[in-house]
C-alpha cells in the first residue's frame, strides 16, 4: 500500500513539473519570435529609408537633365515671347548647355528667385551686336536669338558676372553660343544651330533657371 502511495505521488510531481516547464519553454518561443519580428521591422524601415534617399537624390540630379531624355516633346519654330513682372533687374550669372537623348540644351541661370522676361525667336543673318552694329560671326544654319528683359551680365562695378560669353559646344544641333548684348537692361543671347529645328522652354526652380531644348 505504502509502495502504491509513494508510485502515486511520484506521478503526481512529474506531471505537476511538466506543466511548470512547458511555460517557460512556450514564453522563450514566443519571445525569440517577438525580437525576430521586430529585427525584420527594422531591416525593413531601414530598406524603405534607403530607397527614400536614393530616390530623392536622383530627382534632384535630374531636375535638369529630364529623366524622360529621349521622349519626343512637343515643341515649336515660332516666336515665345513672355513677360514677368519681376522687382529689381535680373542678373545672369551662368549659361551652360548640355548634349540630351534627342536634344540639346542651354541653360541660363539666375541670382535670386525672379526670372526676367523673355523673347526667343529665329533669327536672319547678319547678327550684329547691340550698340556698336557690329556682325557677330556663328557657325550654323539657323540662329536662335534668346532676349531677357529686364536683365543683365554684369555687377555693379561693370565687370562680367559670365566669365565665357563665347561657348562652342559643337553639339548635333547648338553648335556655338554667343553673348551679343548686355546693354539697358537687356541682355541677349545667340545659338548658332544646324538647323532651324523645333524648341522648347522650361522654368526652373531652385536656382532660377530658364532651359531651352532644340530637337534634334
Amino acid at each position: 500500500m505504502k509502495i502504491k502511495n509513494y508510485t502515486f505521488l511520484l506521478i503526481v510531481c512529474a506531471l505537476l513539473f511538466s506543466a511548470c516547464e512547458n511555460p517557460k519553454v512556450e514564453n522563450t518561443s514566443l519571445s525569440l519570435n517577438k525580437a525576430e519580428n521586430n529585427q525584420n521591422v527594422a531591416n525593413s524601415i531601414s530598406s524603405n529609408a534607403n530607397n527614400s534617399v536614393s530616390e530623392d537624390t536622383n530627382d534632384k540630379v535630374d531636375v535638369e537633365a529630364n529623366t524622360n531624355d529621349k521622349a519626343e516633346f512637343a515643341g515649336t519654330a515660332g516666336i515665345t515671347d513672355k513677360k514677368n513682372d519681376i522687382k529689381s533687374v535680373a542678373v545672369l550669372k551662368e549659361v551652360r548647355a548640355a548634349r540630351h537623348g534627342n536634344y540639346d540644351r542651354v541653360v541660363f541661370e539666375f541670382e535670386g528667385a525672379e526670372l526676367p522676361g523673355y523673347h526667343i525667336e529665329y533669327i536672319d543673318k547678319p547678327v550684329r551686336a547691340c550698340g556698336s552694329g557690329n556682325v557677330v560671326p556663328l557657325e550654323g544654319d539657323g540662329w536662335l536669338e534668346i532676349r531677357f528683359y529686364p536683365a543683365q551680365a554684369h555687377d555693379e562695378s561693370g565687370q562680367p558676372t559670365i566669365k565665357n560669353r563665347e561657348q562652342n559646344p559643337n553639339f548635333q544641333i547648338i553648335k556655338e553660343m554667343k553673348s551679343i548684348c548686355d546693354f539697358e537692361a537687356d541682355v541677349t543671347w545667340v545659338l548658332g544651330v544646324s538647323s532651324p529645328n523645333e524648341y522648347r522652354v522650361l522654368e526652373l526652380k531652385n536656382p532660377t533657371r530658364l532651359a531651352v531644348d532644340i530637337k534634334h
